[in-house]
């Protein structure tokens, strides 16, 4: 019979009442082998010496009570015959105990057990009751209350209930029959006394019977528990996943695994006895959940080991014995080095535009929200300065990709040179850089810094001996005097960036009063806006998102547009920032779920519609917002994908994650857009939230000219594949593009290669034909 190893012994118990493991395989006690016939069968053999004394003893009183009654031979032969009987059963049951438990044990069918306690009465009660009628009243007054109190000997069988209900069967007819032939010579009160002492043992017998039997198969069922879990604890440790640690009520050692004592460098024995946050380092954070008696989970320190430092993560929960004391804790630790480094790799990708090795859009805004903050608190003025290159489309048209990549390199290698510890310079994406200026308090230090990058840029690149010539534009504004959030003074600096285009190109203009007028423009585009809400001036267009491996359209994402009546078609990225910060997204984005889900409505199943929502959405209404719209239109929250940027996190106090987590209770999907672009999200993967990734377009259409992006976005598959998460790729302009994406995991295609965005009708026309095509299929 299998009992777990003793380390493993040491964090899960379960033991028989004798002290043997009951830790065997589990199955119903009919079975060939199990745990509760295994524990009838040691408990039969630890009763048995009881068992055989008492049959043996109440034989020899009735010798003494039958002598002269009965011949000598027949009392002599039945007494040594319930003499070897006993015995031999007695030594049977024993080996049995030894032999037919476990897997590899014989089985003991129930009819032999049963046989065994019919013999035993059988050979006790022949001769008494052969002779009983030939006896006297008094002798057989004490014979049958012999007999009656032997019953209460089949406590000795109530291991096995069916042993206990034949023995007591057997000694109810046989005594009750006894009685029913001798009516008329054994006094009546006599009578009344047998028949109360042979009831008195049958209700006990069969009483403790089903205790026992209850209590053996509660013990059976958590000895099989124990084995099944110390055999997850060995295949835990066994397998490298983690390692397995115990300490007493004062946080000494009392049990750790050979991994940790590997990791530490020194053998358990120096470890054993000692304080565990000491020689973890003594970590603060584990000291005090440690004092605090609670479980913990995902507790991450850093320990310096023999091989260098490394990351370890822990969990634990308090040991309370059953008086509610408290006597230490035990838990799991694993080594999440290789996890934090890949960690930190993305991170550090997802913060540094990849080209030229500069912070990209996303940490950009971070360098200048922290800039303006300390120019808030310390009276400096800070800047941003935005810059757009002149003439480099052509450069790309004329001498493609891998020059015009060239050229961005060497650009900001001179716009670091010119910065130099002036500043921080960032790529916003294509040929749009900007650079931070932390102390902007010489506003003629920043017009020169200008001055210099301008000329700097003017002079010709030498790619591959092809002389290239290009300029820049310069927009900057001044924080917090032209703007007190990132937002705004951006919206200033691009405002700026507008009138050095304006004015030629090639120059440096600065936000000013002059810019009003373009600000006015946009009070005067927040009313349209509200207008359009009000009218209802907005549609949907729908752009294919496609199967990857079958080719087959799923589903679409639902981009608003906006037809002014005066402006023309204003594109989202116009309009969108101005309702965001006006307040009329949650307005604008409840009439986007809306259509959405209309929209969805009238299609089939499994065709989806993702749409995008903004961060000023993320209200705790929203669930119900979503909701409400599904059971408007009868539609399952599976058809319906919520994508949401990086950005929804920024600032979050634990909102936000609250809202998502409500919205998945309701089978909606939650995608993380842009992945890779904005801020650092990888803390939020593990969070149960996201179902899926989207990976920017700018990684696909550079992924063929750049080996670094490949491995960027293997990087991304791999990390969304560890957290069953599903991957989109957009952007695919190319045949090119689709096969590289579908051959590193991704799951999802969208791009122009597999259509624009659609009207409703168009869009209702290509889900009109795959259904055709399956009708036809």
């Amino acid at each position: 019979m299998y009992e777990a190893p003793d380390r493993y012994k040491r964090l899960i118990s379960a033991r028989l009442p004798g002290g043997e493991s009951a830790g065997v395989a589990a199955h119903e006690a009919e079975d060939e082998s199990s745990p509760l016939r295994d524990v009838q069968l040691i408990s039969r053999a630890q009763l048995a010496p009881f068992f055989a004394a008492a049959n043996v003893v109440a034989a020899l009183i009735l010798v003494a009570t039958m002598w002269g009654d009965v011949p000598p031979i027949w009392i002599l032969a039945w007494a040594g015959a319930v003499g070897i009987v006993n015995f031999g059963l007695m030594q049977l049951a024993r080996t049995q105990s030894i032999t037919c438990v476990g897997r590899s044990g014989h089985r003991v069918p129930a009819w032999q057990l049963v046989g065994d306690a019919a013999l035993r009465a059988v050979t006790f009660l022949g001769v008494p009751l052969y002779f009983f009628p030939q006896l006297d009243p008094a002798t057989q007054v004490v014979t049958a209350s012999v007999m009656a109190g032997l019953a209460v000997g089949g406590l000795g069988l109530v291991v096995v209930p069916q042993c206990a209900m034949t023995w007591m069967v057997a000694f109810t007819a046989a005594v009750g029959g006894a009685l029913v032939f001798s009516r008329h010579t054994v006094p009546f009160q006599h009578m009344l006394s047998i028949l109360f002492t042979l009831g008195v043992s049958i209700t006990g017998v069969m009483t403790v019977a089903r205790w026992a039997f209850h209590q053996l198969k509660m013990n059976a069922d958590v000895g099989s528990q124990s084995e099944s879990a110390a055999l997850l604890l060995q295949e835990y440790e066994q397998r490298g996943v983690g390692w397995l640690w115990a300490v007493d009520g004062d946080n000494r050692v009392t049990y750790i695994s050979s991994r940790m004592t590997a990791l530490l460098g020194r053998p358990a024995n120096q470890l054993l006895g000692h304080s565990f946050p000491a020689l973890l380092g003594g970590h603060a954070e584990l000291g005090k959940v440690l004092l605090e008696k609670q479980p913990f989970i995902a507790l991450e320190m850093e320990l310096g080991t023999p091989r260098g430092a490394r990351w370890i993560s822990m969990a634990g929960d308090p040991i309370i014995d059953m008086a509610g004391r408290f006597e230490g804790f035990r838990g799991v630790g694993s080594d999440i080095t290789e996890i934090r480094q890949t960690q930190e790799r993305l991170t550090h990708l997802a913060n540094v535009d990849v080209l030229s090795g500069l912070p990209n859009r996303g940490r950009v805004r971070q360098l200048l929200g922290e800039a303006l903050r300390g120019a808030t608190s310390g009276n400096v003025p800070c800047a941003i300065m935005f810059l757009d290159l002149d003439g480099f489309k052509p450069v790309n048209d004329t001498f493609g990709h891998p020059k015009g990549d060239a050229v961005l390199r060497a650009v900001a290698k001179r716009l670091v040179d010119e910065v130099a510890a002036n500043g921080t310079v960032g790529r916003m994406g294509g040929d749009e850089f900007a650079i931070v200026v932390n102390d902007a308090q010489s506003r003629k230090k920043v017009e020169q810094l200008a001055d210099r990058i301008i000329a700097s840029i003017r002079e010709p690149y030498m790619i591959d001996q092809t002389e290239i010539r290009i300029g820049v534009s310069i927009g900057c504004a001044f924080g917090p005097i032209d703007g007190a959030t990132v937002d705004d003074l951006i919206l200033k600096a691009d405002l700026a960036l507008y009138q050095a285009k304006d004015a030629g190109r090639g120059c440096a203009r600065y936000f000013s009063s002059e810019l009003q007028s373009v600000q006015e423009d946009r009070v005067r585009l927040e009313g349209d806006l509200r207008n359009a809400i009000a009218a209802k001036q907005f549609h949907l267009a729908f752009q294919p998102l496609i199967n990857a491996k079958s080719q087959k359209l799923i589903g679409f994402e639902a981009l608003i547009r906006w037809n002014h009546p005066q402006r023309g078609l204003v594109p989202p990225n116009a309009f969108i920032p101005v309702a965001e910060e006006a307040g009329l997204m949650p307005a604008l984005g409840e009439w986007v779920i809306d259509e959405a889900c209309r929209a969805a409505g009238t299609w089939p199943e499994p065709i989806t519609v993702a749409l995008n929502i903004s961060p000023k959405q993320i209200q705790p209404g929203l669930p119900n917002l979503v909701s409400e719209a599904l059971s408007r239109y009868k539609l399952p929250g599976n058809r319906i994908e919520l994508e949401v940027t990086e950005g929804v996190f920024l600032g979050d106090n634990g909102s936000t994650l609250d809202v998502l987590k409500r919205l998945r209770t309701l089978g909606v999907g939650i995608a993380l857009d842009d992945f890779g672009t904005g801020y650092s999200s990888i803390g939020y993967l593990n969070k149960a939230i996201f179902h899926k990734l989207k990976i920017d377009g700018s990684f696909v259409r550079e992924a063929g000219s750049r080996p670094e992006n490949v491995a960027i976005i293997q990087s991304i598959v791999q990390l969304a594949k560890s957290f069953r998460m599903s991957i989109t790729a957009e952007g695919v302009e190319t045949a090119e593009d689709f096969e590289r994406m579908r051959d590193l995991g991704c799951d999802t295609i969208q791009g122009y290669l597999f259509g624009k965005p659609l009207t409703y009708e168009r869009a209702n026309q290509m889900v009109m034909g795959l259904g055709a095509k399956r009708m036809a299929g």
